[in-house]
């Protein structure tokens, strides 16, 4: 390794440092600390909860070429709308 890739290295510890260090101080701060672990765990929970959804409706044979063919729509509409003419992109 050349001397900057491992200045590289070490301003990227270092800065991970003082965001961990950040983080710890902002927690230690807290006076409610049980709350903030029922927060990342329902936080955790909905994540899981919006993966298993979206990997059931992926599974459908019909539904993600519809939301795609959706989108396209949209986007032809939005592209139309807002950016075709320039009075319209004024207006964006």
């Amino acid at each position: 390794m050349s001397s900057s890739d491992d200045t590289g290295v070490s301003d990227t510890s270092q800065q991970l440092d003082e965001f961990l260090n950040d983080i710890k101080a902002k927690y230690d701060a807290l006076e409610n600390k049980s709350q903030v672990g029922i927060y990342g765990g329902g936080a955790l929970a909905a994540l899981w909860l919006s993966s298993a959804v979206i990997g059931a409706v992926n599974r459908l044979p019909l539904v993600p070429k519809v939301l795609e063919l959706v989108g396209l729509f949209y986007t032809g509409w939005f592209v139309y709308r807002y950016l075709l003419f320039k009075s319209n992109k004024r207006e964006l």
